[in-house]
């Protein structure tokens, strides 16, 4: 059936559910309204970049979400912008409605609880009433589907009660602000969480009386300072409904003395589906943007830049209207998507030409920066699960040789595949011979991708268990393409979020340090200042 087909199949109920009342109307409680017209949304899939998830949530009955066809599970997610207690969840079906689909509420977007299942449903309008789940997301699960295509919902509405609603109490003023370390170029803080009659959101960071970030939690690195200077410092609290605290008690704190080899690098992986910044839940724009606002020394990508199949015309199409404006200062390595063009590997080539993709005559290749030797690699060369490539010994004799011939004081290393993860694709035994070479050639710190979610681990040794003299791996495959599900955190995992952003690493002579910046610029995490080991 075409989709115009479906479409005017759908017609008669359509009106029909408009003549007999098809506004906001307000069920359960009188207290109620609607919490999610308008509101982020992000879906498991959509059929095509017309039928993206946004339009479930836009009051619109002529317009729809609609995921692939022929596949389940599939899910639809909105974001409340705040906890709430969930009363109501209504569903306005397309033709393609679900058999059989579950309720679901979430306080983090991870982890998910149940509120209502439902099977041998019939599509048409589904009013869910009486329900008592509380959280901030809503997430709707197809399992069965009615037909043969996918899961089209021109409609979804949560009702309930924001936690914030006639909230005028401010959190109280955060105590116990303190320096956890300097470097010449970075303060680390940290603080007593305040608290909330309904819940704190977030904390103002203050350089000299000035807000400069915004907090998700009690730490912060302020960076980009200058060597040997003082600075002042205060924090406030904001809870959901905006409210905010007094500012904390000042401590003054004072850079170290050096630092003039210091830079900022912005990194991420998998980054660009194929839609443009009109359609509102295209991610890649809104990281570009992001990029912008850190205004790095250099660009580093850790694969999968161009979603599907990476041919020329992606690049040319996606990528290249979005973070191809740094182009010129990005240092790329390519991802399993990258092999999926015909020949492997020739959008990749082509888009970056030979002096970005091959620097060096491989698409292997280091460089360097300040006291930094950075070390980029072709992780697909070893990815034998997934029949990429045959394992060449080839990149792994040239990574040995690079760093015994390196001489800076801080090392680098970013590919695709990362060796440790808590998401969807776990735990990648093919990475293990790079991970003990940089491991054990004390490299300070590894970016990789591939998962898409933010992973920040303790420093670890060869095996992978905690050591505070080991080498520190950034997960973040955050640039773009549609979240994974996450898996339990490893013992090793400081940070696991379903987030998309951007790494901010702040490179110093002898330390470094690293910030996930989100969507609206705030700093959703820091690591601690990390000291550079001695090599050899």
């Amino acid at each position: 059936m075409s989709k115009r087909m479906r479409r005017l199949s759908t017609l008669i109920p359509v009106v029909l559910v408009a003549a007999l009342g098809g506004s906001a109307a307000i069920a359960g409680t009188t207290a109620d309204s609607l919490l999610s017209r308008g509101k982020p949304v992000l879906a498991s899939s959509i059929e095509d970049n017309t039928l993206t998830a946004d339009k479930a949530v836009d009051g619109n009955t002529t317009t729809r979400w609609a995921s692939m066809e022929g596949h389940d599970p599939e899910w639809i997610r909105v974001d409340l912008g705040q906890p709430a207690d969930i009363h109501r969840v209504k569903l306005n079906w397309e033709a393609a409605y679900a058999k059989s689909y579950r309720i679901e509420v979430s306080d983090d977007g991870t982890t998910f609880s149940t509120v209502k299942s439902l099977t041998s449903q019939n599509g048409g309008t589904d009013d869910n009433t009486g329900l008592t789940g509380h959280g901030r997301y809503v997430r709707v699960v197809g399992t069965a589907r009615g037909t043969a295509y996918g899961y089209s919902l021109f409609e979804l509405e949560v009702y309930g009660v924001g936690d914030s609603s006639g909230d005028t109490q401010a959190p109280t003023v955060p105590t116990g602000l303190q320096s956890t370390g300097t470097s010449a170029t970075s303060v680390s803080l940290s603080w007593t969480a305040s608290t909330d009659n309904v819940g704190v959101t977030g904390y103002d960071v203050l350089r000299n009386g000035t807000a400069v970030a915004t907090a998700t939690s009690a730490s912060y690195t302020d960076t980009g300072l200058t060597a040997d200077t003082s600075y002042t410092y205060s924090v406030r609290a904001r809870d959901l409904a905006g409210n905010v605290s007094g500012a904390s008690t000042p401590i003054t704190v004072k850079t170290g003395t050096g630092g003039t080899g210091g830079f900022v690098i912005a990194a991420a992986g998998d980054i660009a589906e194929q839609c443009t910044a009109s359609t509102s839940t295209c991610i890649h724009p809104k990281t570009a943007k992001v990029v912008d606002f850190i205004n790095p020394a250099n660009v580093v990508t850790m694969g999968d830049s161009q979603y599907d199949d990476a041919h020329l015309s992606d690049y040319t199409n996606y990528y290249a209207k979005t973070w191809g404006k740094f182009k010129a200062i990005t240092k790329p390595v390519p991802g399993n998507h990258d092999t999926y063009d015909e020949p492997q590997y020739n959008g990749y080539d082509k888009y970056f030409g030979s002096a970005i993709a091959k620097p060096q005559g491989k698409r292997y290749y280091s460089w360097e920066k300040g006291n930094w030797h950075f070390i980029a690699l072709d992780s697909s060369d070893y990815m034998t699960h997934d029949t990429l490539a045959t394992p060449r010994d080839d990149q792994l004799a040239w990574l040995r040789a690079d760093l015994a011939k390196n001489t800076k004081g801080c090392v680098a290393a970013y590919f695709h595949h990362p060796r440790w993860s808590s998401g969807d694709h776990g735990d990648n035994p093919d990475s293990e011979q790079f991970w003990r070479t940089l491991a054990g050639a004390k490299v300070d710190v590894v970016l990789t991708g591939h998962d898409h979610h933010y992973e920040r681990f303790v420093p670890m040794n060869a095996d992978g268990d905690a050591d505070p003299n080991g080498t520190v791996e950034l997960l973040a495959g955050t640039g773009g393409a549609h979240p994974y599900d996450l898996k339990p955190a490893h013992p090793t995992t400081a940070k696991l979020l379903s987030a998309y952003g951007v790494l901010k690493l702040t490179m110093n002579d002898n330390s470094w340090t690293s910030q996930l910046i989100g969507l609206n610029n705030t700093v959703e995490d820091s690591s601690p200042t990390y000291n550079c080991r001695a090599k050899g």
